[in-house]
């Protein structure tokens, strides 16, 4: 799992990056708001622990920067703010939790753990083979049929099938199917995305304009119906 540590106090970022490696979690660092939205931008995280008093761009702001451009990754607050306003505050402006400082590391690794474990549903166990209206896709040959044609499919264009047909009938963004069919480490543009689904459109929809099985939901990214 991969982590982003969004806290501006040195010592305090270097103890829970320590104790989060030792539990085998990936984790990225940013010691200002600024740094923060560049990173959210140009990675996937499974879970991001922020810090609310932040240089440049504050926690709040970045909680606002998330839900404009719907980031779904699951938020833990760490502030020294505690009063019941605050905490009311940050989680109506879109955190998953709250966590006082200063805290057990134990603690926020069990408020983490929880918390993955209630956002990261499983998805739809796939076979070899998935059939949809008229066409058929082989996860193992890389072919799929129509119902008129053949047709050989590229690696990421079957890894990209497969993954929105284990999301099937939920909204998937782009960065979420670049996470899963790239990887993490190996971020083209959102564009590719765009791409590849406008060439699996032309092999399975009838009218690729006005798709049936592959559609868009805008502003966010894709979702297969079935």
């Amino acid at each position: 799992m991969r982590v982003l540590l969004i806290e501006d106090e040195a010592n305090l970022s270097k103890l829970v990056k320590m104790n989060l490696e030792l539990e085998h979690y990936e984790v990225d660092t940013a010691e200002d708001g600024d740094l923060a939205i560049q990173k959210i931008g140009s990675a996937h995280y499974d879970i991001i622990i922020l810090d609310l008093m932040l240089p440049k761009v504050s926690g709040m702001d970045i909680l606002t920067h998330l839900k404009l451009n719907n980031v779904q990754t699951p938020v833990i607050i760490t502030s020294a703010k505690d009063t019941s306003t605050d905490r009311i505050l940050g989680l109506k402006e879109g955190a998953d939790d709250y966590l006082v400082k200063p805290f057990e590391i134990e603690e926020l690794l069990l408020r983490m753990e929880k918390l993955l474990a209630r956002t990261l549903a499983p998805t739809e166990t796939i076979n070899d083979s998935y059939t949809f209206g008229a066409n058929t896709i082989n996860f193992v040959t890389f072919q799929a049929s129509n119902g008129s044609e053949t047709i050989d499919l590229k690696q990421k264009e079957v890894h990209i099938m497969k993954y929105l047909i284990s999301k099937k009938n939920e909204v998937v963004s782009r960065q979420d199917i670049l996470k899963n069919v790239w990887g993490y480490d190996v971020f083209p543009s959102t564009r590719t995305v765009d791409n590849f689904i406008a060439n699996l459109r032309k092999h399975f929809e009838t009218d690729n304009k006005n798709p049936v099985y592959i559609k868009s939901i805008r502003g966010i990214g894709y979702k297969f119906v079935d």
